[in-house]
């Protein structure tokens, strides 16, 4: 019952703090249509925490493992202990994503949260193998390296999920086209965080 309690404490206060959020338009990694949350849940389907370890660095790789395996442990307790701990997990796992990109955690979005249409867009154009959806949405001058980028996405995505490093340059080239695609000024160079963090991969830190 303590891991239970736990976890539904756990929740609830995540609850509340995404209640008590503006309702914006923003990118989607701590929402639950997002690509961070898809990979969560593909982690506790599959049983391969790696599928979301990518999403954080090494710093937060520990603390990551150990909510996955809790979540693991309680997910057999019952339907109610199953919807619990995958949310413990996955709010965990946004959490350090987002503490990783030295940015505040303020929940996870539900389903449905309104997102900015250049990052669908981003999206639309990674899983198409082109830039057509999204080009008319960003400025000329940002265009030759939403280009660069964009081309770094596409030759990193066949990794192997068992190779952190492969998987994480994966994740700092995606990030990195979806911020400059959103016209977020760290996309003009700055590091998007320091050495050892998936992000910082894409500035010459991997």
């Amino acid at each position: 019952m303590g891991l239970l309690f736990r976890l539904a404490a756990a929740a609830a206060a995540s609850v509340a703090l995404a209640l008590a959020v503006p309702r914006e338009v923003r990118a989607h990694c701590d929402t639950m249509d997002g690509p961070t949350v898809a990979d969560g849940r593909r982690a506790l389907d599959t049983g391969d925490v790696n599928h979301a370890l990518k999403w954080v660095d090494e710093h937060h790789e520990a603390e990551l493992a150990g909510a996955f395996d809790l979540a693991r442990r309680v997910r057999g307790l019952g339907e109610d202990a199953r919807e619990l701990a995958d949310r413990f997990f996955l709010e965990t796992l946004v959490r350090l994503h987002r503490a990783g990109e030295g940015e505040p955690y303020t929940g996870v979005k539900p389903s449905g949260f309104p997102i900015d249409e250049r990052a669908a867009a981003a999206d639309r154009c990674i899983a198409a193998g082109t830039l057509d959806q999204l080009e008319p949405l960003v400025p000329d001058e940002r265009l030759p390296e939403l280009r660069e980028r964009f081309s770094r996405v596409l030759a990193t995505r066949d990794f192997d999920v068992a190779d952190l490093a492969a998987a994480r340059a994966h994740i700092a080239a995606y990030v990195g086209f979806v911020h400059l695609a959103e016209g977020e000024e760290r996309g003009h160079g700055a590091p998007l965080a320091g050495p050892g963090h998936p992000h910082g991969a894409l500035h010459g830190h991997e």
